[in-house]
């Protein structure tokens, strides 16, 4: 059974331009071990411009995936701050009886100057 292998643009992009740069079929074809016939494909398709449509796709492709993981690492940052939070409310100190201010505290006592 043959086996399928899947070579990235770049390889394919590179093998072209050996080829074009004076390389022989049979050269390319047995240091790469691929078939000949597979590297005039790729030739055509350089030449047809093809290579960087791909080029441009996987970097798109690329940039995408960089960025869903950047935002996947912000929601469990986020997700653990939640359950931190969460836990603090359960197990925090029960409210005091009285107004109190977050900005002010307590509500303030006159002293016995200020009575008279």
């Amino acid at each position: 059974m043959t086996r399928h292998r899947s070579h990235s643009v770049e390889f394919k992009r590179q093998v072209a331009q050996e080829y074009l740069a004076g390389e022989t079929l049979h050269g390319l074809a047995k240091r790469h071990d691929i078939s000949r016939n597979l590297i005039r494909v790729w030739v055509e398709k350089y030449e047809a411009g093809a290579f960087d449509e791909d080029a441009r796709a996987a970097d798109l492709i690329q940039a995408y995936e960089a960025r869903i993981a950047a935002l996947e690492r912000l929601v469990g940052r986020q997700a653990l701050e939640l359950e931190f939070l969460k836990g603090a409310v359960r197990s925090g100190a029960p409210p005091r009886s009285g107004l109190t201010s977050a900005v002010a505290g307590p509500p303030a006592f006159r002293s016995r100057a200020d009575a008279s």
